[in-house]
C-alpha cells in the first residue's frame, strides 16, 4: 500500500507555505487533510474559496450536508472533523449521530435537508417526488437544491482525499454507528 505522509511546511510550495501560515494564525494548526491537499501546488488555492463560498445554506445547514455526505462516503477524517464543527455550530452528540444515520428527529426542516441530501448522494443527484415535496414544504427552494449540490461536491473533495491518502486524523474520532 502506498503511504502518504502529512507534508510539513518545508515540503510544500511557497504558495502553500503562506496558506499553512494563515491556518496556523487563524486556527492554531494546519489540519492534516489540508496539508495532504498541499501535495498539489494549486489545490488549496482552488479548493478553499470553493469550500467557503457564499451559499443560501447557513453554517449549520452546511454541517448537515457535510455530516451525512461524509458518512455516506465513509470518510473517517471528515466524520471526525465535522463532529467537532457540528458541535461548534450547536448540534449535540445525539443529533450528530442522527444526521449520520440520515434523519433528524427534533427539527422537520433539518430532517428534510438531511433526507434530501442523502438521496442526492445515493442517487447521483436524483430525489424522489415525495422527498422533494417535504423539502419544499419545509421552506427550502430550488436555489437551495443547487447549493446542496455544491456543498456535496465541496465536502466530497476532502472525503475522497482522505479515503485515498489515509493521512492521520487530527480530530477526536467520531463514534462508530
Amino acid at each position: 500500500m502506498t503511504t502518504f505522509n502529512v507534508p510539513t511546511r518545508d515540503e510544500v510550495s511557497s504558495n502553500n507555505q503562506a496558506i499553512f501560515d494563515n491556518f496556523k494564525k487563524e486556527i492554531g494548526f494546519v489540519p492534516n487533510i489540508y496539508a495532504a491537499a498541499a501535495y498539489s501546488d494549486s489545490a488549496l488555492d482552488n479548493y478553499l474559496p470553493f469550500e467557503g463560498a457564499k451559499s443560501s445554506l447557513s453554517n449549520k445547514e452546511k454541517e448537515v450536508v457535510n455530516i451525512i455526505t461524509s458518512q455516506l462516503n465513509d470518510c473517517k477524517y471528515c466524520q471526525a472533523a465535522h463532529t467537532v464543527i457540528g458541535k461548534s455550530n450547536g448540534f449535540t452528540d445525539k443529533q450528530i449521530l442522527e444526521l449520520r444515520q440520515g434523519f433528524f428527529s427534533s427539527d422537520k426542516k433539518f430532517d428534510a435537508l438531511v433526507k434530501t441530501t442523502k438521496q442526492m448522494n445515493l442517487n447521483k443527484g436524483k430525489v424522489d417526488d415525495e422527498t422533494l415535496k417535504t423539502f419544499f414544504k419545509a421552506g427550502y427552494t430550488k436555489g437551495t437544491l443547487v447549493d446542496i449540490i455544491l456543498a456535496i461536491k465541496a465536502i466530497g473533495v476532502t472525503n475522497y482525499l482522505h479515503n485515498l491518502t489515509q493521512v492521520e486524523i487530527d480530530f477526536p474520532l467520531a463514534p462508530e454507528l
